[in-house]
């Protein structure tokens, strides 16, 4: 092991998951790794990890949420393929009209049943965990 390798640590990053009476609300990514993600972004230093929620939430929606529970947070090395990165998951509810903003190239409500192709990351996990909680299914077991 390298001496700059000895002390990397993985990058925290915040993805929130925001609810509307028609769906959720997932962006279009400009910018690779392409695909259809639910808005989030990395956490700014000094910044609390909900204080970066609600300003991802903004910038890459255009609207302000009221954060309503932190859902879970995802760890495997292999989640971004640009980096190593931890993401705390929020469920968040918003009222207005979204707009795509910052990277988001495009921005749309989906429904479990409408959910669009390709999913980035490994967002398509998360969003079958959220979608089985709010199935009143409860919590999931993600461990291995």
């Amino acid at each position: 092991m390298s001496e700059s390798e000895e002390y990397r640590n993985p990058i925290p990053t915040v993805d929130i998951i925001i609810e509307t009476a028609e769906g959720i609300i997932l962006i279009e990514r400009k910018n690779p790794p392409l695909g259809w993600a639910i808005p989030g972004g990395f956490v700014d230093y000094g910044e609390s990890l909900e204080q970066a929620a609600m300003r991802e939430a903004r910038e890459e929606t255009g609207l302000d949420v009221t954060l309503l529970e932190q859902f879970h947070t995802y760890s495997d090395p292999d989640r971004d393929p640009r980096q190593h990165t931890i993401t705390t998951v929020y469920i968040a509810m918003a009222h207005g009209v979204p707009e795509a903003g910052d990277d988001a190239k495009n921005l749309a409500l989906f429904r479990k049943e409408s959910l669009p192709s390709p999913i980035a990351f490994d967002h398509d996990k998360i969003l079958a965990h959220y979608f089985k909680f709010r199935a009143g299914k409860g919590r999931i077991e993600i461990f291995p």
